[in-house]
């Protein structure tokens, strides 16, 4: 028998009542093992079928990842925007880039400016921020849930693969957690490039695979109820 630490996240922790809990299971076994001893325990978690998410010690785990004495296992429903990434090692860029979390308040100019440099001709910053209306629905506040260790993993992962993607110098991502009012910044993403088509395109691309693969979940508060944000995994 081994035991493993199990992290519950967003909507998964609001259907099984916690936050983290430990779990013997039987050795060897591997994360669809896992996945069928959670799933037994927690019937209120197969409402999420197959888009329930698994991470293995901060890494998105596949079904046949074995486990090991002491691992941290965190489950969760698709991020905000989308679903698990395929693996891609890349290769971390060699400028100083930069990706935070934070529970207070994001400066948009301050973050633009820690990515030029002079070398660079433009520098391109998108300013995510809480809308006050949702499908005919008038939003109150926002809340924002990461598992941070990994978010501030994938977003770095996210970085390389930026480099190699497009022809740009520097790029940042800073994130808010925590309650955000109507109107107030949740995202800056700011990439600088020798021209600014690369510059355009990076921080587009930047913001899509962020809410597809980093694990940061919204909850929205209405006037007349709440509900998680979830994307449909491809």
């Amino acid at each position: 028998m081994i035991k493993v630490r199990v992290l519950f996240f967003g909507a998964a922790r609001d259907a099984v009542g916690h936050e983290q809990i430990e779990v013997e299971l039987e050795s060897p076994v591997n994360a669809e093992g896992a996945r069928a001893k959670l799933l037994s325990d927690y019937p209120s978690l197969q409402r999420f079928g197959k888009s329930l998410l698994f991470a293995v010690n901060q890494e998105y785990a596949q079904n046949d990842r074995e486990l090991s004495e002491g691992d941290e296992l965190a489950v969760f429903p698709p991020v905000s925007g989308g679903s698990a990434p395929k693996e891609d090692a890349g290769r971390m860029p060699a400028l100083p880039d930069f990706f935070d979390l934070t529970t207070d308040p994001i400066d948009v100019g301050a973050v633009a400016r820690r990515v030029v440099l002079p070398q660079c001709g433009a520098t391109v910053t998108l300013d995510g921020y809480a809308r006050e209306w949702t499908k005919g629905r008038r939003t109150l506040y926002l809340v924002y849930e990461a598992y941070e260790p990994m978010a501030l993993s994938e977003m770095k992962r996210l970085g390389a693969q930026a480099h190699e993607k497009f022809d740009i110098a520097h790029i940042g991502i800073v994130h808010r957690t925590g309650r955000l009012e109507i109107g107030e910044t949740s995202v800056v993403i700011s990439v600088s490039a020798p021209h600014r088509r690369a510059a355009f395109e990076a921080c587009e691309w930047a913001i899509r695979e962020l809410k597809r693969t980093v694990p940061i979940w919204k909850k929205e508060v209405f006037e007349d109820g709440e509900v998680w944000v979830a994307g449909q995994q491809s």
